[in-house]
C-alpha cells in the first residue's frame, strides 16, 4: 500500500462532505463573550457521532464557568485506536469558540457562503476549519487503517471552546481533570508554517479608586481619572523601552504593552470617583513572568504613588505562559514539514508568532506541542477576528492531507 497515496485520495474525495461539515458548524453562533458555548459543542458532537465515532462530552460544572466570566461550556474528546493501540497517543486540538463578529460584513457571519473558492464566517479561519481538518484526517486514517495500513496507537480529537477566554477551561480542565496524557499534540494553526513557540500574555485589571464631587468644586473630592492619566503615561511612556528587547526566536520580536478598555465616572458634571482600566502586557519566551508581573504592578503604583485621596487595586485577570521551542518537538515538525513541502511544494518553517494560544496549556504539562492547520500564511490574510473572515477550501483541503500523513508517519508500527 501507498499509505500517502490512500490517505491523499481519501480527503481529496470527500473533501465536498468537509465543506459541508465546516459550513453546518460555522452556522451555529459560539461567541466568546458571552460564551454560552454548550449547543455548538452539541452540534460538533453530533455530526461526529453521525459518522461513527463514540463522543465524550465532558461539561464544565456552572458555577466555574460564571466565575470565569462564560455562560456555559462543553469540552469534547473523541478517541479512535489503531493496532493493538500500544503506540503514541497523539491528540489534535481545535477550539470552537470565537470573537463575536462586529460589523463590517458583506455576508451572513454565520451564513457559511463560498465566493470563488472561499467560505466566508466567523470563526471559519480560527478555528473551526481545524475541527474540518482534523476530524477528515481522521476518517483518512481510519479508512487507511481499514485497508490494513500498520497503525499503531490512539488519536485523540480534543474539541475545546474557550479559547478567547484563556483555555483554562478548555484544555487546561481536560489535563486538570486527567481526562487526557497524550504523548504530543497538534493544535490548530494555518497552512503555511509551523507554530513552535508563541509569545505570553499577563492581563490586569487596574482600579484607581477616589471621591467622587461635584463638577463645581472640584477641590472637595480626589479626580481618579487624573490619577489614571498618569497611569496611562507610564505604560505607554515604557514603550520605547520595550521595543530595545529582542526575542532570538524567529517571527517574534519584541514585548508590548497597551491599555484595551477603560470605564469610570457617574456624569459629566462630578469628578470621577473611579477609573477602570483592563491592559495587555505580552511576554516574548525570554521573559521571566513573575517578574514582568512585579515590573508592571511597580510601574503602575509608582505612577500615582504620593497622590492624595488615590488608591489603586491592581488585579491580574490573566497569565498565559509563553510557549517555548524544544527539542521534544522535532519529531512533530519533521512529520508535518515533509508532508508540507511535498503537498504545498514549499518548505513550512518552524516558526514563532506574538499572539498566545491554548496549546500553552499542553506545553505547560510537559506534552509536546505545536500548531498547524488550515489558512493563509498570516493572521490578517484571513480576516480573522476582523468582518468577512474567510478560508480558502484548497488550503483546508491540503492542510488535512498535511495532518493526515504526518499522524500516520508518527503511528506507523515499528
Amino acid at each position: 500500500m501507498n499509505l500517502e497515496a490512500t490517505l491523499t485520495d481519501h480527503v481529496d474525495r470527500h473533501h465536498p462532505e468537509q465543506i459541508e461539515f465546516l459550513r453546518t458548524i460555522v452556522r451555529v453562533p459560539s461567541d466568546t463573550p458571552p460564551g454560552d458555548n454548550a449547543r455548538a459543542a452539541e452540534q460538533a458532537a453530533a455530526l461526529l457521532t453521525a459518522k461513527g465515532y463514540t463522543v465524550e462530552r465532558h461539561v464544565v460544572p456552572s458555577e466555574r464557568v460564571r466565575d470565569y466570566g462564560m455562560q456555559s461550556i462543553t469540552n469534547l474528546i473523541v478517541r479512535q485506536s489503531f493496532g493493538s493501540g500500544r503506540g503514541p497517543t497523539i491528540a489534535l486540538n481545535a477550539h470552537g469558540d470565537v470573537v463575536p463578529p462586529g460589523e463590517g460584513w458583506s455576508v451572513d457571519p454565520y451564513g457559511g457562503e463560498i465566493r470563488d473558492g472561499r467560505m466566508y464566517a466567523r470563526g471559519v479561519a480560527v478555528s473551526k476549519s481545524d475541527i474540518a481538518s482534523f476530524t477528515f484526517a481522521l476518517d483518512a486514517l481510519k479508512a487507511a487503517a481499514a485497508q490494513g495500513a500498520p497503525l499503531d496507537g490512539t488519536v485523540e480529537l480534543h474539541l475545546t471552546y474557550d479559547e478567547e477566554f484563556g483555555g483554562l477551561l478548555g484544555p487546561g480542565y481536560l489535563l486538570e481533570q486527567k481526562l487526557t496524557n497524550p504523548d504530543c499534540v497538534i493544535g490548530a494553526s494555518f497552512s503555511y508554517a509551523i507554530v513552535s513557540a508563541h509569545n505570553g500574555c499577563l492581563q490586569f485589571e487596574i482600579t484607581v479608586h477616589g471621591t467622587a464631587t461635584h463638577g463645581s468644586m472640584p477641590e472637595t473630592g480626589h479626580d481618579a481619572l487624573q490619577a489614571a492619566t498618569a497611569i496611562l503615561n507610564a505604560i505607554y511612556g515604557k514603550l520605547p523601552d520595550l521595543a530595545k528587547i529582542r526575542s532570538q526566536v524567529a517571527g517574534i520580536h519584541s514585548p508590548t504593552m497597551l491599555v484595551g478598555q477603560i470605564a469610570g465616572g457617574t456624569n459629566t458634571n462630578v469628578v470621577p470617583g473611579k477609573v477602570v482600566l483592563k491592559m495587555d502586557r505580552r511576554l516574548i519566551p525570554e521573559e521571566d513572568p513573575a517578574v514582568v508581573e512585579a515590573e508592571v504592578r511597580a510601574l503602575i503604583e509608582g505612577a500615582v504613588a504620593g497622590r492624595t485621596g488615590i488608591r489603586v487595586d491592581i488585579k491580574r485577570l490573566l497569565l498565559a505562559r509563553a510557549l517555548k521551542p524544544s527539542a521534544a518537538q522535532r519529531p512533530l515538525i519533521a512529520a508535518l514539514q515533509r508532508h508540507g513541502e511535498r503537498v504545498f511544494g514549499e518548505v513550512l518553517p518552524a516558526v514563532g508568532v506574538p499572539l498566545y494560544t491554548d496549546a500553552r496549556l499542553y506545553g505547560e504539562a510537559g506534552i509536546p506541542v505545536v500548531l498547524y492547520g488550515a489558512g493563509p500564511r498570516t493572521v490578517p490574510e484571513s480576516n480573522a477576528k476582523r468582518a468577512d473572515e474567510n478560508l480558502l477550501l484548497d488550503d483546508l483541503r491540503r492542510a488535512t492531507q498535511v495532518i493526515a500523513c504526518a499522524v500516520a508517519d508518527l503511528l506507523i508500527a515499528r
